[in-house]
């Protein structure tokens, strides 16, 4: 049974999912941003994995674009043939799924591209073409990193999300969002070594207005 995107992903995913044009897969038009501006060592972060079949069918600039322009720091990327050790650590959890063997099978089958993202930056930044400082609705504020990334990326059946737009079957659901700030915080160890994050400030309202 098909659910509308609204069930699908849940109170923050409808606040996300007004935002987004129904239809229109691929487009990502201005909306609400997680600002935030928490000391770094406690902003949130999050793993993001374009898994092969966004890599093999070239999503990776439309999956990029949709954080880009909600205003997600980028923290690190890679591409990589993730190996089989490093993907059965990643979904240990799933082992005992009668699903899991496949899943193995298929992450590995070809190249992905592993990212980090952060707590977007301030106020100043813009989130894309047209867009303006707007206030933040209180669902988005604080430091849900995790939370928003996981509306944004939704289901199959949640139509203006990552997987509802761009995804053609469930076993083929293009990216992997990390479910919760601890399993982030895990997941992002397997992916990258620590200096492969690189801590940088936000200074979008310098790069666009000038000093």
């Amino acid at each position: 049974r098909v659910r509308p995107a609204g069930a699908a992903m849940g109170s923050l995913g409808r606040c996300l999912a007004r935002s987004l044009p129904r239809g229109q897969p691929g487009l990502s038009p201005p909306g609400p941003r997680c600002y935030g501006s928490a000391p770094a060592a406690l902003q949130e972060k999050t793993l993001l994995v374009a898994k092969p079949d966004a890599v093999q069918r070239r999503l990776l600039g439309d999956i990029i674009q949709r954080f880009e322009r909600r205003g997600f720091k980028l923290v690190a990327m890679k591409l990589l043939q993730a190996d089989r050790r490093l993907v059965e650590q990643h979904y240990e959890q799933l082992r005992l799924k009668p699903f899991y063997p496949a899943l193995v099978a298929y992450m590995t089958s070809g190249p992905v591209v592993a990212m980090v993202r952060g707590q977007p930056g301030g106020p100043g930044g813009r989130g894309g073409a047209g867009d303006s400082a707007v206030p933040v609705p209180q669902v988005w504020e604080g430091y849900d990193v995790v939370r928003c990334t996981r509306a944004m990326v939704g289901d199959s059946s949640a139509v203006g999300t990552i997987r509802g737009d761009l995804s053609v079957h469930i076993t083929r659901n293009v990216v992997h969002a990390s479910d919760s700030v601890e399993t982030a915080q895990r997941e992002i160890g397997f992916w990258f070594q620590r200096d492969e994050l690189v801590a940088w400030d936000s200074r979008d309202r310098d790069n666009i207005y000038g000093p």
